[in-house]
């Protein structure tokens, strides 16, 4: 059999030069499966997938705020926390404006520019993490605090259970 060709997306050139331990994931990707679909194609508590989602505030300034897959966000109480009078998802095209990534694709690593990082704080209390590399139907997984010492992401309580 042969072996996988996993891509080489930003995602992953960023935690290669980060010198970040991680494995690369494939699956099938399924149009609007989101997390459901790749917890189950990877046999993967869903809690342990992590959302990258982009958003902007009031001011239109874009952030990313990392999420559990099983898990909703508060828009209202992420914009409380971070001392914005609202937050609300940007729209595919601005999302890929933002990041350079496809929805579905989008990582937190490697983005175009950088741009601020929130994380609800209970992935950081998980043994592994499996989060996007960069490309739809990719995941690497690592370790919480190899992400902290890349992203330096706040961390927020804003989790609503699915």
């Amino acid at each position: 059999m042969a072996k996988e060709k996993f891509p080489v997306t930003a995602a992953i050139r960023a935690l290669r030069e980060g010198k970040i331990l991680f494995t690369e994931h494939l699956y099938p990707y399924e149009e609007k499966g989101g997390t459901a679909t790749s917890s189950r194609e990877l046999g993967v508590d869903e809690h342990c997938i992590i959302k990258t989602l982009i958003m902007e505030d009031d001011k239109k300034e874009p952030l990313i705020i990392l999420m559990h897959g099983d898990c909703q966000v508060s828009t209202k109480e992420l914009a409380r926390q971070i001392g914005a009078r609202s937050v609300v998802p940007s729209s595919p095209e601005a999302a890929s404006r933002h990041t350079g990534y496809l929805v579905g694709g989008t990582s937190p690593f490697g983005t175009k520019r950088p741009l601020p990082v929130y994380i609800e704080s209970s992935i950081l209390d998980l043994d592994k993490i499996y989060i996007n590399g960069g490309k739809r139907g990719f995941l690497v997984d690592l370790a919480p605090p190899d992400l902290v010492k890349l992203l330096k992401p706040t961390p927020v309580r804003v989790a609503i259970n699915g």
